[in-house]
């Protein structure tokens, strides 16, 4: 991630403990991802439970688009987190806007974070 660049949106995640940052929706032929920060970085799964991330979203026309997986891990200087996920099918050219859920499952709990997201 560039951190100069404008976010799209940002908001607290993990009951305020950590800051998300989307940078970037990127849109492709098949699918759509999401290009993120979180600040502070998330645990290193090696000495801490680690975070697993899923995706649910619908258009303002009524598409539904499911989790195609993602990944995430600490930016080298060690100060935030990096990380992308992937949605399918690819973002239908008439919508305007994508509503998206994301559940971050922590030691078995869940924390939901709703965004909402231009698409043109």
């Amino acid at each position: 991630m560039k951190p100069h660049r404008t976010p799209l949106t940002s908001t607290k995640i993990l009951n305020g403990a950590h800051e998300l940052t989307v940078h970037k929706l990127r849109q492709r032929p098949d699918c759509f991802t999401l290009q993120y920060t979180i600040t502070p970085p998330l645990p290193d799964a090696a000495d801490d439970t680690p975070v697993l991330l899923a995706l649910e979203a619908t258009d303002d026309i009524g598409n539904e688009y499911l989790d195609w997986g993602g990944a995430y891990g600490a930016a080298d200087n060690g100060t935030h987190t990096n990380g992308s996920i992937t949605a399918q099918p690819a973002l239908a050219a008439e919508a305007c806007e994508v509503h998206i859920r994301l559940t971050f499952l922590r030691r078995g709990e869940e924390y939901p974070c709703h965004l909402t997201l231009r698409t043109r």
